[in-house]
């Protein structure tokens, strides 16, 4: 099978650290050329072409703050606005289903503008205060960072990004493959966990999958990564090896768990009728594992 793009990867910007580290550099960037990404929430607005809308600057409502968010080929700087309507909001909730099918017309490219895009303008609007004394917290380097105003504090604090592993489970020819209640009716995918204090990626991978269906793995080899803006994560794809098939599941995380063979793998990444699951969707990193194991 056709190996995947992961979504949400290659962003066509250049991130520009040399100008957005310099105030002066920047503000000389903010003119009539630049570009602002259109959101309608947090969610991309697309044009008549298939492609995401840019608009001025002029179009910013002037209570927003502006994230720069990179140079693009022809050298104008691209922005995006935090709407006032979304500080203290932000969402930490799975992307609803509606803007999976809008986000499916976007290239990949643009996808990955985007995914960065909604990112930051979300952190911003869910970190407005400082973590360490309570004081308000401005904008800094074009959005990559924000300050503690109170000057007895100072504190800097950067985009959030959280590790989260997520793993197929090979023994004897299959795959180890879970639902979560919230997954559409019989849709199976790879197991995931947040990557805890204190741990290697090896180490996230062999707990979580011995948590949530009491598997022992060996072998944990990295497969690939993944920018997941839902909110803010980095997911970390890995392959094991179970050191026996008897599973233990915890039904508090997971609905079902269940070892599939490759025929039933393949059968769910065409989409047949009959298969025996429903595969995950093209944008997740998961399809991107049961791709690599078949053509494995």
């Amino acid at each position: 099978m056709s190996e995947q793009i992961i979504a949400f990867s290659g962003s066509v910007l250049d991130r520009a650290d040399h100008v957005r580290s310099d105030p002066e550099k920047l503000a000389a960037l903010t003119n009539w050329r630049a570009r602002l990404l259109r959101l309608d929430g947090l969610a991309p607005v697309i044009g008549s072409d298939g492609e995401l809308e840019w608009g001025t600057l002029a179009e910013a409502d002037e209570r927003a703050e502006l994230v720069f968010l990179g140079l693009s080929a022809d050298g104008r700087a691209c922005f995006a606005a935090v709407d006032p309507a979304l500080v203290g909001t932000g969402s930490t909730a799975p992307p609803d289903p509606r803007l999976w099918q809008v986000m499916g017309m976007l290239s990949p490219g643009d996808l990955a503008v985007y995914g960065g895009a909604k990112a930051l303008v979300d952190w911003h609007a869910r970190h407005r205060f400082c973590a360490r004394c309570g004081h308000a917290t401005r904008l800094a380097k074009g959005g990559w960072q924000r300050s503690c105003t109170n000057p007895a504090c100072a504190a800097e604090h950067f985009p959030r990004v959280d590790p989260v592993t997520i793993m197929t489970v090979e023994h004897d020819g299959r795959l180890l493959l879970g639902r979560q209640p919230r997954f559409p009716p019989n849709r199976y995918s790879a197991l995931a966990g947040f990557v805890e204090p204190g741990e290697t990626v090896e180490e996230a991978v062999a707990r979580e999958i011995f948590e949530e269906a009491g598997i022992r793995v060996r072998d944990v080899r990295y497969v690939a990564s993944q920018p997941w803006p839902f909110p803010s994560s980095l997911m970390i794809a890995c392959h094991a090896f179970a050191e026996s098939d008897e599973l233990s599941i915890d039904r508090t995380e997971l609905d079902d768990a269940r070892w599939f063979s490759r025929a039933d793998v393949v059968a769910a990444l065409r989409g047949e009728p009959d298969a025996a699951f429903g595969a995950p969707p093209p944008h997740a990193v998961a399809r991107h594992l049961l791709t690599t194991w078949v053509n494995s």
